[in-house]
């Protein structure tokens, strides 16, 4: 595993990889996935989204039509397909996604059994850039709600983790189990695993608990947690039935400019990292 590792930290051929992950379900997770995705595309990177839950909303929310995923991440993950095969360009300029489909949703069980498991999307990965074949500036991996094996190959592959926080009375809760298990991943297999942010979802400002949680967020997590809240937003909700991000199914709506000024943090800590 020791040339994963000297392969990804070459900063000159490597993309920066965001693993967006919360075990919860319907905490916004996808949604600021592929916003967040589109949102850097319009910056000017090239960004890859890899949709690693089997519902495949990810990949529906970016346009990609369920007949038009053969190669997809499970493929990638049990190694039918390189990741250069399974790559699909979507309607929004320098941003292309690896689809999920239904035949993930048994990667879990078929995952078990195979040798390095838990290093099948880093290995894919590695072999992907010792190719020569990357392109990208950001690879965005959109985890299922579960802390599965599935989610275990995001982080292991990853750089950094962002993490979607519903202003709801037991986010801290389940923050702190996700928490504890990138811990166990850093100190196990990942040690370069870092915490890119945490970013409140579905913010109400006229509603105290969501007021209250995101002042507890903020004091348990402090810098960690981004200026930027992602509101509750009609558009967000309409936008993935057209197919499309909210960015592009309406540029101007509250919940694309704050998808904005999520990309502008989130690359404003990136060249804080490297420098």
């Amino acid at each position: 595993m020791s040339e994963a590792i000297v392969l990804r930290g070459d900063a000159a051929v490597a993309p920066r990889i965001l693993a967006v992950v919360n075990q919860k379900g319907g905490v916004g997770k996808t949604t600021t996935a592929i916003n967040l995705a589109t949102a850097l595309a319009a910056c000017q990177k090239k960004v890859l989204v890899i949709d690693l839950d089997p519902q495949g909303n990810a990949s529906t929310g970016l346009g990609v039509p369920r007949n038009n995923r053969e190669n997809d991440s499970y493929s990638v993950l049990i190694g039918a397909s390189p990741i250069s095969e399974a790559i699909t360009a979507t309607d929004v300029p320098r941003l292309s996604i690896v689809p999920s489909s239904v035949h993930l949703s048994g990667a879990e069980i078929e995952l078990v059994t195979m040798e390095d498991r838990e290093f099948r999307l880093r290995e894919a990965l590695v072999r992907h850039l010792a190719a020569g074949r990357n392109t990208y500036d950001y690879i965005l991996i959109d985890c299922p709600p579960s802390l599965g094996l599935l989610t275990l190959n995001a982080l292991v592959a990853a750089d950094a983790v962002l993490v979607p926080l519903q202003c709801e009375f037991y986010a801290l809760e389940g923050l702190s189990q996700l928490m504890r298990t990138i811990e166990r991943i850093r100190q196990a297999i990942n040690p370069d695993l870092e915490i890119q942010g945490v970013v409140l979802t579905m913010f109400d400002r006229r509603n105290n608990l969501s007021l209250a949680v995101a002042e507890d967020v903020r004091e348990h997590f402090g810098d960690k947690v981004y200026r930027t809240v992602i509101p509750r937003n009609v558009r967000i909700s309409e936008a993935p039935s057209h197919g499309l991000p909210v960015i592009v199914y309406d540029m101007r709506c509250i919940g694309s400019q704050a998808y904005i000024h999520l990309a502008s943090e989130v690359m404003k800590r990136e060249r804080s990292i490297a420098a």
